[in-house]
């Protein structure tokens, strides 16, 4: 006789949590909470989500609610996709209707302000005993909802966790790799948007493909050794959650992060881009975490450095790639980040 797959639970209703939900009701029962009701109603009897996903086809089984205890109360697997500034106060919310011990599986590619945790440092302290990991990669939603070919890779703290939940979203089109490096995944989903501000700066001032290129492959070298020096796995930064993450954040026209840049190197304000935006752009909470962290470890960063004085400092865009310029290059695999 064989067993039901595991019902997940997918909370937060913008493009990812939407997205990934349609892919788990392919797979086996899911519900996704929406914080707004239009929406999980346009979701259970139009499927579809357009105000973040357009015109484009939900999985007609996928459920949805704004009750965040109905959402949760019955899953085998929790799946988080809200604001990382909002992840603690959410998951606090459920927590006395979530069964015992069920992974929870974090889609939030960015750290909490304030005690720069990531978010299953949070599911630690909110949810204790149950497994937490992530799954990231180089996923624009709009293409991945479309059935574009994509892939990403899901980190649980041990293997067989991994394998179990990697059943649950992988589709045909849409291949999910497993490993248990769940730090490095986790940071790497988080710094990229960081980096994605930048050569949004140098896409905004037209500095051309080669300074495109050069800029991705010295951030992809900056976030490495950040991650590596808070304990993540060096090969995980050139798999599917770092370079890949990465070189799709940094180059897709739909990346919210890349958007930034691009605008505020047009010369608007950072308050006039965030308010024309419909989704959160997760890098620009960020980058002053990052800076902290940066210290905190003895890490050089001097792009992601750059970034934050446009952001919370008020350097003018041109400067910052003046600033990176004038720094002698060294040594290319062991000398400083820039």
């Amino acid at each position: 006789m064989s067993r039901r797959p595991p019902s997940v639970a997918v909370l937060g209703g913008g493009s990812w949590g939407t997205t990934v939900a349609s892919l788990a009701a392919m797979n086996t029962e899911t519900t996704l909470w929406a914080r707004d009701e239009r929406t999980a109603r346009e979701i259970r009897e139009e499927h579809r989500n357009s105000r973040y996903l357009g015109d484009a086809p939900l999985t007609p089984t996928l459920r949805a609610t704004a009750d965040l205890e109905e959402a949760v109360h019955a899953a085998d697997v929790l799946v988080m996709a809200v604001p990382s500034q909002s992840f603690r106060s959410v998951l606090g919310q459920v927590a006395e209707h979530v069964r015992p011990w069920i992974p929870v599986v974090s889609l939030v590619k960015g750290l909490e302000q304030g005690t720069r945790r990531r978010m299953t440092e949070i599911v630690a302290e909110v949810l204790p005993g149950h497994p937490a990991g992530v799954l990231a990669g180089p996923n624009i939603a709009k293409e991945v909802v479309k059935g574009y070919a994509a892939a990403a890779t899901i980190a649980m703290p041990d293997l067989r966790s991994a394998e179990m939940l990697q059943d649950l979203f992988r589709t045909k089109l849409f291949r999910v790799y497993t490993g248990t490096d769940v730090i490095g995944v986790e940071l790497a989903g988080a710094l990229k948007n960081v980096f994605a501000i930048a050569v949004g700066f140098g896409d905004g001032l037209e500095a051309g493909h080669n300074t495109r290129a050069m800029v991705i492959t010295r951030s992809l070298r900056e976030l490495s050794r950040l991650g590596v020096a808070m304990g993540g796995t060096a090969d995980t930064f050139a798999g599917l959650a770092g370079m890949g993450d990465l070189i799709a954040t940094c180059t897709s026209p739909l990346s919210r992060n890349r958007h930034v840049g691009v605008e505020l190197a047009r010369g608007k304000s950072l308050d006039e881009i965030i308010a024309g935006m419909n989704q959160v752009a997760e890098g620009v909470k960020t980058s002053s975490v990052v800076m902290k962290l940066a210290a905190e470890h003895g890490v050089d960063m001097p792009i992601a450095r750059e970034v934050d004085s446009v952001l919370n400092h008020g350097q003018p865009v041109f400067e910052a790639y003046r600033g990176l310029l004038r720094k002698v290059p060294g040594h290319e695999v062991h000398g400083e980040a820039w």
